[in-house]
C-alpha cells in the first residue's frame, strides 16, 4: 500500500455524496442534494449552441484556451459583476471549475497545516471537504436570522493570534469562509450592519475573507443586499459565484474575482490543478449569455423555486410536532429544521425515515466543523415537485408524530 500524506486523514467520504447515491432510487424522495431542477435547464437554447460549436468552422472550441478562461466569457461575466456593484474587467476574472474548485484554490492559497479557518456554524459541508486536505483548525461562529454573528466572530478573532504572514507561521486565523446570500445550510441571508461589521474586523485582524455566492441570483422575497466584495476596501475578498445553480451544473463553470495579485496566484494554482476549464462548455456559456436573457431565464426559476419552498414550509407547517422549527428562506434551495435537543436526525432517517417513509434529507452534524449538533437537518425543495413535496413531508410527519414524546 502507499505511504499516504498525512492530508490525507481529512479527507473522508462526505454524507451528501453518501446520501446523493439515493437519488437513483425512484422509490426514494430525496430532500438530499442541492440539486437545481433539471425542468428548468435551458435545453432548447443550449441545443441550437452546441451544434454550432461542434462544426468545423468552430473547431476551435474543442481547443486548448487561455488558463484562466475564453476572454469572451470573462468579458461577460465582469459585467454581470459591475451591475451587481463590483466594477471589474475581465482580467479581473478567473473562470474556475465551479464554485468548488474556488474554495480549494482559496484555501491552498493561505492555508499551511495548524491555521484557523473562520466559519459559520453550521456551515458549508463542500467547504470543508475542500479545505480540510490544507490541514486547517476551524472556528465556528454560530447563525441567526441575521446570518453570522459578528459580535461572537469579534471574540473569537481576539482569542486567535494573527500576527504577520510567513511560511510556516501556523495557528493563527487566515481565512473566514462565508456564505452571506441564502447560506448552505440554514438559508438565512447576513443583514447589511453584518457584512460592514464583517469587511471591518477582517481589515484589523488581516485575513482573507472568502465569499461564496452560488445561490445569489436566486432572491425571492425581501430585499437585495450589497456583496461583502461591493464593500472590500482593502482588496481582501475573493469572490465566488456560479453557473450551476443559474444555468447548469454540469456545465461545471464558476468564477472568481479577487484582488490582481490574489487573483494571479489563484490561477498559477488552477493552471497547476487542471490547466483550464472546458474550452467547449465556456464557450457555449458565452454563446447562451450572448443570444439569451439569463435574467429573465433566472426570474422563472425564481418563479418555480418560490413555489416549491411555500409547500414545502406551508407542508412542514400543516404536518410537523410542535416544538420543531425551520428557517424561512428569502432566496436559495434550502430550509433548516431543528428538533430538541436528544433528537438525533441521521438515526430517525436510518431508523425510520428512509425504510418507513422512503424519504431522504441531509442530517445536520456534519455542518458543524467543531461540534456536531445531530438535531438539525437540512432539506432541499428545488429538485423535487410540489406533490413529492406534499407526500414526503408529510409521512415524515406522520413518523415524528409517532417518535416524538407528546
Amino acid at each position: 500500500m502507499p505511504n499516504y500524506a498525512s492530508r490525507m486523514e481529512r479527507v473522508r467520504p462526505s454524507a451528501i455524496r453518501e446520501l446523493l447515491r439515493l437519488g437513483d432510487d425512484p422509490s426514494i424522495t430525496s430532500f438530499g442534494g442541492g440539486y437545481p431542477d433539471p425542468a428548468l435547464f435551458p435545453m432548447d437554447d443550449l441545443r441550437p449552441i452546441f451544434d454550432r460549436l461542434l462544426t468545423s468552422d468552430h473547431a476551435l472550441s474543442l481547443q486548448y484556451t487561455a488558463s484562466n478562461g475564453v476572454p469572451l466569457l470573462r468579458e461577460q461575466i465582469a459585467a454581470r459583476l459591475t451591475a451587481d456593484g463590483m466594477p471589474a474587467t475581465a482580467d479581473d476574472v478567473l473562470v474556475v471549475s465551479g464554485g468548488q474548485q474556488g474554495l480549494d484554490l482559496a484555501g491552498r492559497l493561505v492555508l499551511d497545516p495548524g491555521d484557523v479557518v473562520v466559519t459559520e456554524n453550521p456551515t458549508f459541508l463542500g467547504a470543508l471537504i475542500a479545505f480540510n486536505p490544507c490541514e486547517p483548525r476551524y472556528a465556528a461562529v454560530p447563525v441567526d436570522a441575521d446570518g453570522m454573528d459578528t459580535d461572537v466572530l469579534e471574540d473569537v478573532l481576539a482569542k486567535h493570534t494573527t500576527g504577520a504572514r510567513g511560511r510556516g507561521d501556523s495557528g493563527r486565523v487566515k481565512l473566514l469562509y462565508t456564505i452571506p446570500d441564502f447560506q448552505n445550510p440554514s438559508g438565512v441571508t447576513m443583514s447589511l450592519e453584518r457584512r460592514h461589521r464583517l469587511i471591518e474586523l477582517a481589515n484589523r485582524h488581516d485575513l482573507l475573507v472568502v465569499e461564496d455566492t452560488p445561490y445569489r441570483a436566486l432572491r425571492y422575497e425581501g430585499t437585495h443586499q450589497p456583496t461583502l466584495k461591493s464593500l472590500d476596501t482593502e482588496g481582501r475578498v475573493v469572490h465566488l459565484g456560479s453557473f450551476s445553480k443559474i444555468l447548469a451544473p454540469g456545465m461545471r463553470l464558476g468564477w472568481a474575482l479577487a484582488a490582481p495579485e490574489i487573483l494571479a496566484q489563484l490561477g498559477l494554482l488552477k493552471l497547476a490543478a487542471d490547466t483550464q476549464c472546458s474550452t467547449l462548455n465556456m464557450a457555449a456559456t458565452s454563446g447562451y449569455l450572448a443570444a439569451h436573457d439569463i435574467d429573465a431565464h433566472i426570474a422563472g426559476m425564481c418563479a418555480a423555486y418560490r413555489s416549491k419552498r411555500d409547500t414545502m414550509l406551508e407542508t412542514l407547517a400543516a404536518t410537523f410536532p410542535a416544538g420543531v422549527t425551520w428557517t424561512r428562506p428569502e432566496g436559495g434551495l434550502f430550509t433548516w429544521v431543528s428538533f430538541s435537543e436528544g433528537f438525533d436526525t441521521g438515526a430517525f432517517m436510518r431508523d425510520h425515515a428512509l425504510p418507513r417513509a422512503r424519504v431522504a434529507y441531509v442530517p445536520g452534524a456534519t455542518f458543524f466543523p467543531v461540534d456536531e449538533e445531530p438535531r438539525h437537518a437540512r432539506f432541499s425543495f428545488s429538485n423535487s415537485t410540489p406533490e413529492q413535496i406534499v407526500q414526503g413531508i408529510t409521512a415524515l410527519g406522520q413518523l415524528l408524530h409517532e417518535q416524538l414524546p407528546g
